[in-house]
């Protein structure tokens, strides 16, 4: 199927947007599991293009907050997309479920820190660092469940994408009249 990757990762990139506008868990979102995706499957331009304008589109509605924290945190999706190149080289379950672990912990590390760096919620010493990741980690829980929820859908998707078009293909055929004159 020409351009499966693609048409999957946009696919992907609406379904990302959609869930950041409806309710959900804080951070259970699949911005994750897009950019280590788009890592995999797409070429190396694309695939940062992909989670970064999910985030923007979606930010368009929810509102956009400190630039610095905002850079962090389309930094580390981009972080993501760049394990998804090393992903992409070596591609079965053990490597997409450490690059999902890996992305998810780039993701809590960068931006708490960027957090306790950027604001004034925190101490300015160790304590407050400390503060920062301690308070994080619920937020950590569920980027952690929602990445692997997602990742699993995302990857299990593409890959039953041909078996489903070659089964439709063949009921459509099997459907056909046949007419014998």
């Amino acid at each position: 199927m020409k351009n499966k990757s693609l048409y999957c990762a946009l696919g992907f990139l609406v379904l990302s947007i959609v869930m950041r506008l409806t309710p959900h868990l804080p951070n259970m979102v699949p911005i994750g599991a897009l950019a280590l995706f788009s890592g995999v499957y797409l070429k190396r331009r694309a695939s940062f293009l992909v989670p970064v304008l999910a985030l923007l589109a979606s930010d368009l509605f929810i509102g956009f907050y400190d630039l610095r924290l905002m850079a962090v945190v389309y930094g580390s999706f981009a972080l993501a997309a760049v394990i998804g190149w090393l992903v992409r080289k070596n591609k079965n379950a053990l490597s997409i479920a450490l690059g999902t672990l890996g992305g998810s912990i780039i993701f809590f590390l960068t931006t708490n820190f960027a957090v306790w760096l950027f604001s004034d919620w925190y101490a300015e010493n160790l304590s407050g660092l400390l503060m920062s990741y301690t308070l994080a980690l619920p937020f950590f829980r569920n980027s952690l469940i929602g990445d692997i929820f997602y990742t699993a859908v995302f990857f299990g998707l593409y890959e039953a994408v041909p078996i489903l078009a070659y089964r439709l293909k063949i009921i459509l055929k099997l459907a056909q009249p046949k007419f014998w004159l």
